[in-house]
């Protein structure tokens, strides 16, 4: 076990692999080179199989296969965790989920669970492509029985940092099957402490009862009113985070930023709230623009306001092929000055 909290989000998940592996023998990691000394495409798996050679599991490469035996162990009360080497191949997983493992629970009437965890790298500005760049969250976003979850790089109260308290509790706790969404640009990112977010207020809004799905509100100390909300999450949020201090010092435009780790089921009384206040809002995402995580974020928050909400944008990726080409993938992906740019539009056209 780690002596020290992790120092970045790639440390934060190892350690809460390591201690779900720890504390229930159930815990069972299937992957594609997840055994030592490789540890996984992006090192999360690393050091685990030689601590816990009878809990982690090397695979052949079948996504679907890897996915369809945890559904099975799941059934049988154990507790699987998947590692799916890139987020695109999330598609050949799909059956397996949304037919089968995301259906147990509700076809049985109650009567079985399917705790699988899903863990998967997603998003670009790696050049790796148009079939290993995507984020293809929002294919999953709205599948009865399935959870997806996304973390931020915060170090929080928890030794664990809010990244591996998340993926503990997911694979410790979830008696339904849960899809974890990581970012490859995330894994070597500092988890921020309070001393980090010193010019920040933060809050965390979680609905009562949701426990363990933290919801972030970001604002800048002693700043004015908001004039407009900001909704990201993940890799995302924290490019929002560094946008919405330059909004404030270089253009006098203040925001607040709201950042939930749970995108489905949605829970979105937060983002509500704000926008209350604010009367606009401006979605930020990594996936493609056209039916979006965002464009059901800003559907929900219209329906519940109605004529309160005077201005929406959504910010995402281009409909269009990740390409390799580093200048035309930046082009192709939301950066911080994308985000910069379309608040201070949003704020002009007022």
């Amino acid at each position: 076990m780690m002596a020290q909290r992790p120092a970045t989000v790639l440390d934060s998940l190892n350690l809460g692999l390591r201690q779900a592996l720890e504390a229930d023998s159930r815990v069972i990691l299937l992957g594609e080179d997840i055994l030592s000394p490789y540890g996984g495409a992006y090192k999360v798996s690393r050091g685990l199989s030689k601590a816990f050679p009878d809990q982690v599991l090397t695979t052949p490469i079948s996504e679907a296969g890897i996915t369809g035996i945890a559904g099975g162990m799941a059934l049988r009360s154990m507790r699987p965790v998947v590692e799916i080497m890139f987020g695109d191949f999330t598609t050949l997983i799909a059956d397996q989920v949304i037919n089968h493992i995301a259906k147990f629970n509700r076809m049985y009437n109650g009567q079985v669970t399917a705790p699988v965890v899903i863990r998967t790298p997603m998003g670009g500005h790696r050049g790796y492509g148009p079939t290993h760049s995507q984020t293809l969250d929002k294919l999953f976003l709205g599948v009865p029985g399935l959870t997806v979850l996304a973390p931020i790089n915060l170090s929080g109260a928890d030794p664990l940092g809010v990244p591996g308290r998340l993926l503990y509790d997911s694979i410790t706790k979830a008696n339904s099957p849960v899809l974890f969404i990581e970012n490859k640009l995330q894994y070597l990112m500092k988890l921020l402490t309070p001393t980090d977010l010193g010019e920040f207020d933060m809050a965390d809004l979680s609905p009562a009862g949701s426990g363990r799905y933290p919801f972030y509100k970001f604002a800048l100390k002693a700043a004015p009113p908001a004039r407009i909300t900001l909704a990201a999450y993940g890799y995302m949020a924290a490019l929002a985070l560094e946008a919405v201090q330059q909004l404030a010092y270089e253009h006098e435009v203040f925001c607040e930023l709201l950042v939930p780790s749970l995108l489905a089921p949605f829970e979105l009384a937060p983002i509500i709230q704000s926008v209350k206040g604010t009367t606009r809002l401006l979605t930020i995402e990594e996936g493609t623009l056209t039916s979006g995580w965002g464009a059901e974020v800003l559907a929900i928050t219209a329906a519940a306001l109605g004529p309160g909400l005077q201005r929406t944008g959504r910010l995402a990726a281009q409909d269009s092929v990740i390409p390799v080409a580093p200048e035309l993938e930046a082009a192709c992906l939301p950066d911080t000055a994308d985000i910069i740019n379309q608040v201070r539009e949003m704020v002009r056209r007022t």
